[in-house]
């Protein structure tokens, strides 16, 4: 499959023709993986193929999560998805790239996220990445977007590496609660400073406020415990710890 220009992406997100390729594994919500065809070009899949009809490539593939394939959480109300839109809405608001592109779409089995995929080296994760020290800056990066997000399950798993050595974090539908319940792997920058360049970062868009795309998609409370975070962040100016030893997702990875 041929890169997509950055420009385009968005646009295959939003309007591009959605072929279901098949289930994710091991996902404890319905999560699956999608063609994207340009608009008008995916085979009908009411029609019956035909075997001299070549099948028009697709251009671009994505991780689409319906609402309809959600499990029900005490803790969180129902709409994961949004949450997987807005973390890119914030990692995009931030400038930090830390979230693939994200978007909402009503696909084939109704209303959800859809997420460019990343050609990941799946071998690789936070454990693995962490040894190599030219990493660090990328995870410095996002264990601060997981402290504004309220990141409330960044296992191992969860953040990616693209051939280009761009670190991603996927799997984002547990962040933005209004209550403080952050569960994270990354720990191993605790009591380091807060990078000055991340820190002109965060001021510049507590000062901005929440742009509407981002904000449309949260709750009041969970809006101002977003920009409250925030200021927490650069308050601190340092990392934090974790004296309780139990904010950790499990499984780890």
């Amino acid at each position: 499959m041929e890169p997509v220009p950055d420009e385009r992406v968005d646009e295959l997100l939003r309007c591009g023709d959605l072929t279901i390729v098949g289930r994710m594994p091991w996902s404890s919500n319905a999560t699956f993986l999608v063609d994207i065809h340009a608009p008008g070009a995916a085979p009908d899949p009411e029609s019956p193929a035909d075997p001299d009809q070549p099948r028009p490539p697709a251009l671009l593939q994505a991780i689409y999560k319906p609402h309809r394939g959600e499990r029900p959480l005490w803790d969180f109300p129902s709409g994961l998805w949004r949450r997987e839109v807005a973390a890119h809405e914030l990692s995009r608001a931030l400038g930090w790239a830390t979230v693939p592109e994200t978007v909402e779409r009503d696909g084939p089995l109704g209303e959800g996220s859809l997420q460019r995929f990343v050609d990941a080296d799946f071998g690789e994760h936070y454990f693995t990445l962490l040894e190599d020290e030219s990493y660090h800056p990328q995870l410095r990066r996002m264990c601060a977007f997981d402290l504004v997000a309220n990141s409330t399950d960044r296992k191992g798993g969860h953040v990616l590496v693209d051939e280009d050595d761009h670190l991603w974090g996927i799997d984002n539908g547990l962040s933005f609660h209004a209550e403080f319940k952050l569960r994270t792997v990354i720990w191993d920058f605790a009591g380091e400073p807060v990078p000055s360049e991340l820190a002109d970062d965060l001021a510049a868009f507590v000062e901005a406020g929440l742009p509407d795309r981002l904000a449309r998609l949260l709750d009041p409370f969970e809006r101002d415990a977003v920009r409250t975070r925030a200021r927490a962040v650069l308050a601190e100016g340092r990392f934090p710890h974790d004296p309780s030893g139990r904010r950790f997702p499990w499984p780890l990875v």
